[in-house]
């Protein structure tokens, strides 16, 4: 049986540059029940490849034909279902595309002039696309939710690999950590704390709050919409942002408050029911020497509290660490890639450079000396200690080193051939068109294979 090109967060996330004015003159290319994909959605698709430096293919047209009609399908299917996505999770996929389309054009202004049209109007156009791909993606986990793999299963995937054919395993490693982040006394707090609260009176006296919050807030994903969040639930923000935002009325603007992110000052915009739209600005405080000398010596007791043997590595980490997500996994690191779920087991040239320059030369179940670091993501500095629990030489896939990987991918295998039967029998059991101009795509003969005799 063909393959078919599933739907993946990959291509959920594909959607991500244009949205292509609609030309006037427009065409049905495909109908999937009561469901139809026009001309100008997929010339849009093709604008998004030749956007991102993609040479011109017409052939890609019927590849993005292929993936909308199974987006389509599954879309109907989880109607039948009673398949939904509530606004939260659309809003938070947009958001996520429009941080994204801010940082890969330089900045909201070039993107909108990019796209001829404010970040708010683009969104609103975006929203039908993002919400239906998020259901289709819902549908497509529901049909594989009871897939699982027994031993035996995973036994017989592994011998249906040729011999000569098993993948080469890289070095892999174990490695746990400690991260100490600096904290700063109320002392050296208060600075940011009186900052964030003359642009709080500022604003009471008449200043914009979106000029101040493009201006100066320090959240990237929200200041160049002048601090809009959009709408949001209970479960979404740090507590003590939540707690805020749902205490004020609309309209009405809080005092300096302050959560792990920094000090906020917020302004709920709406109420809608159990969800608030609300704008902020954020100041981040920032570390001093001393607030870094004073981790160190934290950092140097606890690497000496776990080398003399009075405190276990991993219990160091669930009591110490300020990696949350690590603090709770005895301080290991994870790693997942496209095949294979979260494992403990990291190829090392997938670790972070500054990691492996420290572990490279570590024994195992050696723990390091305190090392200062600086996270790349959101700039934090502080002090990491690390234990290299294991070390996998280079190998042959096998069963006995390597039975996690092979399980997954059993599991992939399994899950794939469940999701081509479900669309095999309901492409039989629906109507479905496609348009003679794409209809001698490759892509397509199953899809109008019931309209040939």
């Amino acid at each position: 049986m063909k393959k078919f090109l599933f739907i993946t967060s990959a291509f959920i996330c594909l959607f991500i540059n244009v949205q292509a004015q609609k030309k006037n003159l427009d065409k049905v290319v495909a109908v999937v029940g009561n469901n139809i994909i026009l001309l100008s959605d997929l010339t849009q698709q093709y604008a998004i490849y030749l956007s991102s430096g993609n040479p011109p293919e017409e052939r890609i047209k019927c590849v993005y034909l292929q993936q909308m009609l199974i987006q389509k399908l599954l879309k109907q299917q989880a109607e039948i279902d009673s398949i939904m996505v509530d606004d939260n999770q659309v809003d938070d996929e947009l958001d996520k595309r429009m941080r994204y389309n801010v940082q890969r054009m330089g900045g909201q202004e070039k993107l909108e002039a990019f796209l001829n049209k404010s970040l708010l109007q683009y969104k609103d156009e975006m929203r039908p696309d993002v919400k239906e791909g998020l259901i289709a993606q819902k549908m497509q986990a529901k049909i594989t939710e009871n897939v699982s793999v027994t031993p035996l299963e995973v036994k017989q995937y592994f011998d249906s690999y040729p011999k000569d054919s098993l993948p080469d395993i890289g070095t892999e490693v174990e490695v746990g950590e400690i991260a100490l982040h600096p904290k700063l006394t109320k002392a050296e707090k208060q600075r940011y704390y009186d900052k964030l609260d003359a642009m709080r009176l500022r604003i009471k006296s008449g200043e914009d709050f979106a000029f101040l919050a493009k201006t100066y807030s320090e959240d990237p994903g929200s200041a160049p919409e002048g601090g809009d969040l959009g709408f949001f639930d209970r479960s979404t923000m740090f507590k003590e942002f939540t707690a805020m935002a749902f205490k004020l009325k609309a309209g009405e603007m809080s005092p300096v408050f302050e959560t792990e992110a920094g000090y906020h000052i917020l302004q709920v915009i709406e109420r809608r029911g159990e969800q608030v739209h609300a704008r902020h600005i954020l100041v981040r405080p920032q570390i001093t020497p001393e607030s870094l000398e004073r981790v160190k010596l934290k950092a140097d007791s606890i690497y000496k509290d776990i080398t003399s043997k009075k405190l276990p590595f991993f219990t160091a980490a669930s009591l110490y660490s300020d990696n949350r997500e690590t603090q709770y996994n005895g301080g290991m690191m994870l790693y997942a890639d496209n095949v294979t779920a979260r494992t403990t087991f990291i190829p090392v040239e997938k670790l972070d450079p500054s990691v492996f320059v420290v572990i490279d030369t570590m024994k195992v179940n050696e723990i390091s000396r305190p090392v200062p670091f600086q996270d790349e993501r959101d700039g934090k500095q502080g002090y990491k200690i690390f234990l290299l629990k294991s070390k996998i030489p280079p190998h042959k896939g096998n069963l006995e080193q390597d039975y996690p990987k092979f399980k997954e991918r059993a599991q992939k295998q399994k899950e794939d051939k469940i999701v081509s039967e479900w669309f095999e029998k309901r492409r039989e059991t629906n109507y479905i068109r496609v348009d003679e101009e794409f209809a001698d795509c490759d892509e397509m003969k199953l899809w109008v294979k019931k309209d040939k005799k």
